[in-house]
């Protein structure tokens, strides 16, 4: 996601570029480095409480109101000064692009209505029972006994111990004088009271129209609005995933057009498409087409590259490998690995086979000699082609 190593080495290496030249755009950088690192840690929790038991609630839902919000702040920075001031870099265009798909990938994961992942909390228990409560109107609420008044309070001029809101209101020294102050209406500003009312009217007649639809269906139904999602107070619980799936193939044709086959943060963005399209989209099968067509453009690209930028495909290519077969099973995952010893032994000829034997015939009788085999070239570790 938004915190990958991968992005992380891309995201410090060109704030540090950048910054004699744009020092703006270097801090922007450099706060969503220090916030994809904080992201990270709290990614792998949340991942590990929901996989102990989807079907409970977490223990503790003030992590995922901070991974919300974290990749609401880190969305917010990067459209507002980050992609704006990209259009003359290449590697740090495609990085913005693909951080924004990362940033909505999130909110898919957590936060989308209607939910796509185990991974989000829609509801707290505290709104489910609400719920449940509102749904049997005869069952009686407690309420809390007042307070008896011992003649020890304040005497307000409301009659009680407790005093009168209002004429503590109206013996503040600020008056509120804006309609909004005093809790009153704010009429369309001059001119559009024709638009306003027209936009009001409609409103409330589609409204009408979808509740005689409902109460039509389900007759004998009580109409009871569904309980707000855990994190509506940071974000609005909206459908996510066309946005996200938009915003990940923008990267995806920039990360195509800009950047060579084995590119590190080119991979990076492949193989977080690829999980974005197993765990949100549920294309299973278009993830593992996916990380096949990435792992066969990395052999076929003749571009040079770093040390660094080598260890990191490696690992890229390694995690593409196992997207690759996922959910296929066992058996499945491995009938398309490297034949096994006998196999190669039997097949004859090749270089680091097994050893080869040869038949030869002396007088009607058949001997077997074994032929030592032929030491082969070590492949580089890591670099194993995983077709």
């Amino acid at each position: 996601m938004a915190s990958s190593e991968v992005d992380q080495k891309f995201l410090g290496r060109l704030a540090k570029a950048v910054e004699p030249n744009n020092a703006l755009l270097a801090s922007m950088l450099f706060k969503i480095l220090g916030l994809s690192i904080n992201v990270a840690g709290q990614l792998v929790r949340a991942r590990k409480q929901r996989r102990l038991d989807t079907t409970r609630f977490t223990q503790s839902l003030e992590l995922y109101f901070h991974i919300i919000w974290l990749s609401r702040e880190g969305l917010v920075m990067l459209e507002q000064y980050v992609i704006p001031m990209v259009g003359d870099y290449v590697e740090l265009k495609v990085l913005a692009y693909k951080l924004r798909a990362s940033f909505y990938h999130i909110f898919v994961l957590f936060h989308n209505n209607p939910p796509v992942s185990t991974m989000g909390i829609m509801t707290t228990p505290q709104q489910q029972q609400a719920a449940t409560r509102a749904a049997m109107p005869d069952v009686a609420t407690p309420t809390p006994m007042s307070r008896v008044d011992k003649g020890k309070g304040v005497d307000r001029g409301g009659g009680g111990g407790g005093g009168d809101l209002a004429s503590e209101i109206s013996r503040s020294s600020v008056q509120p004088t804006h309609p909004v102050e005093q809790g009153m209406p704010v009429g369309p500003p001059p001119g559009f009271e024709r638009q306003a009312a027209a936009a009001a009217a409609a409103a409330a007649a589609a409204a009408a129209a979808a509740a005689a639809q409902q109460q039509q269906a389900y007759p004998h139904a009580t109409l009871i609005p569904p309980p707000e999602p855990a994190a509506t107070f940071l974000l609005p619980s909206v459908d996510y995933l066309p946005t996200a799936h938009q915003y990940f193939r923008e990267a995806i044709a920039l990360a195509d057009g800009l950047l060579w086959g084995s590119h590190s943060l080119r991979l990076s963005v492949k193989t977080e498409y690829a999980a974005f399209l197993y765990e949100c989209v549920h294309d299973r099968e278009g993830s593992r087409r996916l990380a096949r067509d990435t792992i066969a453009e990395v052999y076929e690209a003749g571009e040079g590259m770093d040390d660094d930028m080598f260890t990191d495909a490696c690992e890229l290519v390694t995690v593409l490998g196992k997207m690759m077969k996922r959910g296929l099973g066992g058996a499945a995952g491995s009938s398309g690995g490297r034949p096994s010893p006998s196999q190669a032994g039997g097949g004859g000829g090749g270089n680091g086979g097994g050893a080869t034997t040869m038949m030869t015939s002396q007088g009607g009788e058949s001997s077997a000699t074994v032929v030592p085999p032929v030491p082969a070239v070590p492949t580089p570790v890591g670099i194993e082609n995983p077709i």
